[in-house]
Parts: C-alpha cells; structure tokens; sequence
C-alpha cells in the first residue's frame, strides 16, 4: 500500500477542542535506515508492526506495510528497538471530510506538536484549519525515526 502523507507544525492548542478521539502511542524503531523503517508501535491497547519504505522525491508518498499485533508481542519487541523510544499523544480531529492525527510529543521530544494529513493523491485538495502552522513534510527531521534518535530537546 501507498501512503500519501503531508506534515506540519502545529501553532496552537484549539485543535484539543475539536478532537473526537485520542490515544496515547508509544514506539520504538528495529531499523530507521531511509531506504526502510521497522517500527514496533503500542497505540492504546493495541500492538502494530509496521514496515516503510523509502519516500519518494516530494517527500509525500512511500509503500507502507502494517500488521496488528499483541500488544504482549509490541512490548517484547520494543526492548530490541534501537535507542530513542517516541512517546507521545495522538489526537484526531476531523476537518471537513479529512482527519488530521495530531500527535503532542513528551519525553525527550516535549515541546513539538505536529499534524498529519493522509491523502488519496498528491495534489489532493484539503481544509486548512487555523491552528495549522507550517509545512514540514520534506523535511526529515520531523520523521518519527529521525527524532528517536536527534530528539527535538536537543535542536
């Protein structure tokens, strides 16, 4: 499967009030090399392996592979993970006929809030609420794997 994807920074707490759901997601990375990312996720009370690869040159799209698991699993796996677990807290909010996952990152990445859009194509149209701040899809500091190991404490 294809995920088309766009990021950005977050410039404001309102989206908390639009949320219709939220968990608390914990993850760590088997491997966080670009050319493919394994990732080891507990997102509620579920477990997930998840499999990415490369992004293409907008940054926007890469094949995704996702797999539920036991969180039992999820848990054992993570103590194999490379240094930099992600703890964070992930709210959805829907805006127009979209969801934007907007995750408030804790530990050593407190302080960064950042929304992500899933879209159907790459020049897909999409309601820009206001608490929506900057664009930061192409740039890599802002995946998941790149802050477990360059935490956002540390810019």
């Amino acid at each position: 499967m294809i995920e088309i994807e766009r990021k950005f920074l977050v410039n404001s707490s309102a989206f908390m009030m639009e949320a219709v759901k939220h968990n608390r997601i914990v993850q760590g990375y088997l491997s966080s090399v670009p050319e493919r990312t394994v990732r080891v996720r507990i997102k509620g009370q579920n477990g997930y392996l998840t499999i990415k690869g490369q992004s293409n040159k907008s940054g926007l799209s890469r094949m995704e592979w996702e797999k539920e698991i036991l969180v039992e699993e999820a848990e054992q796996l993570l103590q194999l993970c490379e240094k930099g677990i992600i703890d964070k807290t992930r709210y959805e909010v829907i805006v127009g006929v979209h969801v934007f996952e907007v995750d408030v990152f804790t530990g050593d990445n407190e302080g960064l809030v950042m929304a992500e859009i899933e879209l159907t194509n790459e020049n897909e149209v999409f309601e820009k609420p206001d608490w929506l701040g900057e664009e930061v899809t192409q740039d890599n500091r802002y995946y998941n794997s790149y802050l477990s190991k360059n935490p956002f404490k540390n810019w």
